[in-house]
Formats: C-alpha cells, sequence, structure tokens
C-alpha cells in the first residue's frame, strides 16, 4: 500500500476532506517512523503491537526487523493475504 492509497482509504472510511486527511496521516507516518527508528516499541490496537528485533545499519539506509502481533480477533476479519504476511516474520526468529 502506497500513502495515496492509505489516505484515500482514510477519508472514504473517515468521511473527511482529502485535504484534511492528508496532513494528518503524514504527521501519523512522520510520528510512526521516528518511533521505530528510535527503537520504540509500539501498542496500537488495531494495529498491533510491534517490536524491533534487531536493526542493522547499511550505506543507503538501516534495516529494521520487528515483530508485529495482531489479536487473534483481528485476524479473523483479514483476508487470506494479509496473514501470509506475517508467516516469514514468525519464521525468522529461529
Amino acid at each position: 500500500m502506497r500513502k495515496k492509497e492509505l489516505i484515500d482509504l482514510v477519508v472514504e472510511r473517515s468521511g473527511i476532506k482529502k485535504k484534511d486527511a492528508k496532513p494528518v496521516v503524514e504527521a501519523m507516518l512522520a510520528v510512526l517512523g521516528e518511533a521505530i527508528g528510535s527503537g520504540r516499541e509500539l501498542n496500537l490496537q488495531p494495529l498491533g503491537k510491534l517490536r524491533i528485533n534487531r536493526s542493522v545499519e547499511r550505506s543507503n539506509g538501516r534495516i529494521i526487523v520487528c515483530k508485529l502481533r495482531q489479536s487473534t480477533a483481528m485476524g479473523e476479519n483479514s483476508s487470506e493475504e494479509d496473514n501470509t504476511g506475517t508467516d516469514p516474520l514468525a519464521a525468522d526468529e529461529s
């Protein structure tokens, strides 16, 4: 999902105007990016609980490996495609 699609979905779901939603979504993404970049754990339901497992500095940026845990109730409502995206993270822990 790209930022444009996220903004469009927020507008659709909330009913607010796009010009009002865009700066809020961009500010939220900036705050989340800064929190993840500083290694903070996030607990943002219904998104879930995000924990940083490790990070590696590279010449072109930082690679952050994290674990996202969503409640079972959230998993039942999401599509099969969404659930397959979490399997590699679970396998990466061993």
